[in-house]
C-alpha cells in the first residue's frame, strides 16, 4: 500500500492553484475536467518532488458558492522547507504572510480556503 494524495475542496480553483503554485512553488502535475460530474481536479506536488511523491488534490465543484465547513477534526498538512526566508519572500511577493511564526523550526500559513499548512524547517 502506498499513500497517493490527499484531497481538499476549494471554492475558487484558480485562486487556490495560484496560491499553491505561485506563492508556495508547488508544481501542477495533472488536471482533470469532469463534465458529467461537474467538477475539476488539480493535482499538485511540492517543488522538486519526485514523480511518486504523494500529491495534494484540489477539488472544485462547479457552481458551488458557499464555503465548505472544515469541521473540528481536520488539523493541517505539513511540508519541510529549507528556509523560512525564502518562503517569506515568495509569500510577500503575493501579498501574503505567515499566519503564525516562524517560531523555532515551525511556521504556519493558510491557503485561500483557510486550510492550515505547517512548514517545518529541515
Amino acid at each position: 500500500m502506498r499513500f497517493l494524495h490527499t484531497m481538499i475542496r476549494v471554492n475558487d480553483l484558480e485562486k487556490s492553484v495560484q496560491f499553491y503554485r505561485d506563492a508556495l512553488g508547488f508544481e501542477e502535475r495533472r488536471r482533470v475536467e469532469n463534465e458529467s460530474g461537474k467538477f475539476t481536479l488539480v493535482f499538485l506536488a511540492p517543488p522538486g518532488a519526485p514523480e511518486d511523491t504523494p500529491l495534494i488534490e484540489l477539488t472544485y465543484n462547479w457552481g458551488r458558492t458557499e464555503p465548505y465547513e472544515r469541521g473540528n477534526a481536520y488539523g493541517h498538512m505539513a511540508f519541510g522547507v529549507d528556509s523560512f526566508d525564502a518562503v517569506d519572500e515568495r509569500l510577500k511577493a503575493h501579498g501574503l504572510g505567515f499566519s503564525w511564526g516562524p517560531r523555532g523550526k515551525m511556521a504556519f500559513v493558510e491557503d485561500p480556503d483557510g486550510y492550515e499548512i505547517e512548514l517545518l524547517l529541515r
